[in-house]
Formats: structure tokens, sequence, C-alpha cells
């Protein structure tokens, strides 16, 4: 008491009018209050720069495995049992990817919780550069008894060569958005022409349960099967409002502002459907048509859900679980009921900035004792 008395007293001296004293508090309050604004936004640029830039390990490892390639004869650089590639009573699987242990991870998760995983088919697609590290990998690591084929995006120039124009008409530095791997999706009839049907898998999930079942969905005439973003206890959360400018008039009159989005990750697309409609003509007019005027955020996932609107089945949510990328504050319980766990956001478990207590779902199906690991310093 007697401490306080004395600041009390120290503080009438030097303000003996109560309004200085609290103009005073105030100035230090919004001081206090501008220098943590100041911390936050410089956290947030830092961990949005941390989520794009490549691991010194995982760098290390790409080039020795791509020096590793080269050094084979070219009949050695081929995967057995390509005559499945196009065997439609398979279960055919694409991840779109330039990060070999991303890679590695859903090609791994997804056989290893498989029931039978000789019917299974990996169509990994990467970009010309990673081509040569992410085909040594699987060479070395063969997917036991499934099938696995690596292509190039420049497999696909055609495509590949408009995304590229258009893209660049974006300005944006983000590789989220001008990544023409992210955007390629939308090509998948294109990409698979033999195929009727095919699960894509985004290279930041973990599959956790068989995957089967998903096969025989009833997909009610309509193109896209995938997990809704919103909840009983916030409805209105990621709502397409949240991302599509409606005071635009031609988007006003032809969709539903309060209409749920869903989710990219793990979705099953119907590809004899969406060839009949011609979804990929409508996306790159939809694409072309954002350039002219802001009609939504960066990025491919509005035009997406513009594209697959009133084409899209919603599955169970114990199918595809979000946030491991992004929310510190998920349930255990629903980690574990889940079958596909999905880091979306800039948080992967591939980076430090990725949240610990998620990484164990991730890391367990890497072997870490392996001999380009311990060269390349990448550990659990």
């Amino acid at each position: 008491m007697r401490l306080m008395e004395s600041a009390l007293g120290k503080a009438n001296r030097a303000y003996p009018d109560c309004s200085q004293m609290a103009n005073k508090l105030r100035a230090m309050a919004n001081n206090a209050q501008e220098q943590i604004r100041s911390q936050r936004n410089q956290e947030s640029y830092l961990v949005q720069l941390a989520g794009r830039t490549t691991p010194k390990g995982l760098h290390c490892l790409s080039m020795q495995l791509t020096a590793e390639y080269f050094f084979l004869q070219p009949e050695d650089r081929q995967f057995p049992n390509q005559e499945k590639l196009i065997d439609p009573d398979l279960y055919h699987y694409s991840v779109f990817s330039d990060n070999i242990l991303a890679c590695a991870v859903v090609v791994n998760s997804t056989i290893s919780s498989a029931k039978e995983p000789e019917k299974i088919v990996f169509h990994v697609v990467t970009d010309f550069l990673n081509l040569p590290s992410i085909s040594m990998w699987f060479l070395l690591n063969p997917p036991g008894k499934a099938t696995i084929r690596v292509q190039c995006i420049g497999d696909f120039d055609r495509l590949s060569t408009k995304y590229i124009s258009t893209l660049a008409e974006q300005k944006s530095s983000d590789p989220r958005y001008t990544s023409v791997l992210n955007h390629l999706r939308f090509y998948l009839p294109d990409i698979f022409p033999a195929l009727n049907k095919i699960v894509h898998l985004d290279h930041d999930i973990v599959v956790q349960k068989d995957l089967t079942e998903i096969w025989s969905v009833d997909m009610k005439g309509k193109v896209n099967a995938a997990v809704e973003t919103c909840t009983e206890s916030e409805p209105s959360y990621r709502a397409m409002h949240t991302f599509v400018n409606f005071s635009d008039p031609f988007l006003e009159q032809r969709f539903n502002a309060s209409v749920c989005t869903w989710a990219f990750g793990m979705n099953l697309f119907d590809l004899q459907e969406w060839r009949r409609r011609n979804l990929t003509g409508l996306y790159c007019d939809y694409l072309q048509l954002g350039l002219e005027r802001p009609l939504w955020k960066a990025g491919s996932l509005p035009i997406g859900w513009i594209t697959f609107y009133n084409q899209t089945v919603p599955l169970e949510k114990r199918w595809h679980m979000l946030g491991l990328g992004s929310n510190t504050d998920l349930s255990s319980d629903d980690i574990e009921n889940a079958t596909v766990l999905h880091y979306d956001g800039v948080m992967k478990p591939w980076l430090e900035i990725g949240i610990t207590k998620y990484k164990g779902y991730w890391t367990q199906h890497l072997q870490y004792d392996n001999p380009y690991f311990q060269q390349c310093n990448i550990n659990e």
C-alpha cells in the first residue's frame, strides 16, 4: 500500500490536473496498440513469406534425386504396369504438385489405408523442373501393389500455355494464384481422356482410411462430390458472398449469394458428365471475365465454385477435414474420425511454421532414416 500511495503521490504532483493524466494514459495506450498492430502485421507477413519458401532440405533432396535420375538409362526410367493407366475399372487418383515430400505422403497414406491397393492408379503431375526428382523418388520407393505414373506439365503444352498467358494478366506474385498446377485441375477431362471418374487430391492432405467407398457415391447426374465448408453453428461461414462480388449484376442475377462453398482437396469428379457439360470451357470464360472486372478474390477457388455451381453433391463431413494448416483449435476426436486430413492454409506440415500437434499425422508416412533424408538433414 505504501508503494502505491507513493506512486499515486508522484503522479498527482506531475499531473495535478486529472485530464492531463487521462490524456497521457490515453496516448500511452494508443501507442501500445499501434506497436501491437505493427508487430501483428509483421508476423503475418513473415508467416506468409515462410509459407512460400522452399526449405533448404527439400531443395537439397530435389537436387540429389535429379542428379541420380540423369544417371539412369532411358529404359530404367519407366514405371511398371503402365497398361493400367487407362483402365476405367480401377480406382484412379490424381495429385498435381512440385513437392517431393508432399507427393510421397499423399501416395503412401492412400495406399497404406487401402483395402485393395492393387486396384489403385496414381497420376502425379508436376512441372518440368521437378519431373526428374519426383520420378526418381517413386522409382526408388515404388508404391507397393499400386500403379503410378509421373507426368510433366509440358505434356499439356496447349493447356499450360493458355493458362500462363491468362494468369500473367493477374499480376500476382503469390504462387497459390499463379501456379499452373493449381489451375490445371480444371482440365482433368482433357488430361485423362480415357477415364470416366477420378478422385483429385491436393498435395497437402493425408489419407487416414480406405477410400473405396467414395467410388460408389451417387453423383445424381452431377459432376463433383465434395464436403461443404459451412457448419451448423456458423451457416454463413465461407458462404459464396464472402469471396464473390455479388454487387456485379452478372453474378447477382445468376447465383445465390448465400450458398455454402465446398472444399477442394478431396474431390470425386465424373469426367463424362464434365465433358458433356463443357465445364472446362465455362471455367475459362469465367477466368477471362474476372480479368476484365473485379468479380472475385484472386485465385481459382471462387471461379471453381461458380463453375461447379449446382453441379456438386455434398459428401458427409467425415470424408474431409479442413484446417490443419491454419486452425490450432481442432477437435482431436474429429481428426481421428476423418478419412482425409487437409493442411489447408500456409502452415504446411513440411515447414517449420507447421502446427506442431498436427505434424505427426503427416510425418508418420515418411521414413526419416532414408539415406537421402540423412544427406539433406531432413528430420521429423
